[in-house]
């Protein structure tokens, strides 16, 4: 039974513990206030993930250290640095394998696909600040300080994402949706639980550390195309869904400091954003978990 040590208990961490406990591996999840999945085998620690001494402390006999963490999408300047050092420090000193969860930002898509050759190359500091993250935690394994390895997805589906909140809750409840984002642009949209799957499977492979690997994730769909496909899945009305003028999302941004955020990336979804999974699937025998099957899953 190995032990594992997860930071973070949102929807890729709650994934990622409730898959090793079900397996039969033990799981120590670290959040602020002692939250996480109830299981026998995942135990709920409160402690502040920045401090580095406390950090190192829980994660000693770990396999690996897993960063699920997700800052509020405003104060990232605030707390990913302190968040980011000490789980570099605890990964060190303990041994661990620490491997991180991440996205898309820091790629510049050629042609809006992005695959595992796609330069880390945006320059606004928001898009690069995880791929300068991955740089530093590069740096020390390339150095013989630390293992590490990180998985990067698209959009979620599920939990608290764009599709789950702005489509999925209103069309489920018989309303028209409404979107900050445009309808018909081909998007990729990954499910939590193959960050999950990933995570797991590239913590115990070797071939997997010192490298950054996109997460299986299915064909793109545009907004409107998923829509359409929830409502079919779920057996609901022809799906209802408008997008929200950008002067309004604008205006919105000035007096709510997430949807100011949101300006930053929706070129992501004003031209096509594709993601090409395949090197990943190859390497590890790994495949997207079916769309319908995850849009039945989606409260």
């Amino acid at each position: 039974m190995a032990l594992h040590t997860i930071v973070g208990a949102g929807p890729v961490g709650t994934a990622t513990a409730t898959l090793l406990a079900e397996r039969g591996d033990k799981v120590r999840i670290i959040t602020r206030r002692g939250s996480g999945p109830e299981h026998p085998a995942v135990e709920r620690i409160a402690a502040d993930a920045t401090d580095a001494d406390r950090l190192t402390e829980l994660a000693q006999g770990a396999v690996a250290l897993y960063n699920c963490v997700s800052p509020l999408y405003h104060r990232w300047q605030t707390d990913w640095p302190p968040l980011g050092a000490a789980l570099l420090t605890a990964a060190e000193r303990s041994g661990a394998v620490l491997t991180v969860t991440s996205n898309l930002y820091g790629y510049v898509p050629e042609n809006g696909l992005i695959t595992d050759t796609t330069p880390l190359a945006a320059t606004h500091w928001k898009l690069r600040f995880r791929a300068d993250m991955w740089r530093e935690a590069l740096a020390r394994h390339e150095a013989g300080r630390i293992r590490m390895t990180e998985v990067r997805g698209s959009d979620y589906l599920e939990d608290n994402s764009i599709f789950s909140v702005a489509l999925a809750k209103p069309l489920l409840a018989g309303k028209r949706a409404y979107t900050p984002t445009p309808l018909d642009v081909p998007h990729s949209w990954t499910a939590v639980a193959d960050v999950a799957r990933t995570l797991v499977t590239v913590a115990a492979d070797d071939r997997a550390w010192g490298r950054a690997w996109l997460v299986p994730t299915n064909p793109p769909k545009t907004v409107r195309q998923l829509a359409t496909r929830f409502a079919e899945v779920r057996g609901l009305r022809t799906a209802k869904v408008s997008t929200v003028p950008y002067p309004l999302l604008w205006s919105l941004g000035l007096v709510n400091p997430m949807m100011r955020e949101l300006r930053t990336t929706r070129y992501q979804f004003t031209k096509p954003f594709i993601l090409d999974s395949s090197l990943t699937e190859r390497t590890f025998d790994l495949a997207p978990t079916n769309l319908d099957v995850t849009l039945k899953q989606i409260a």
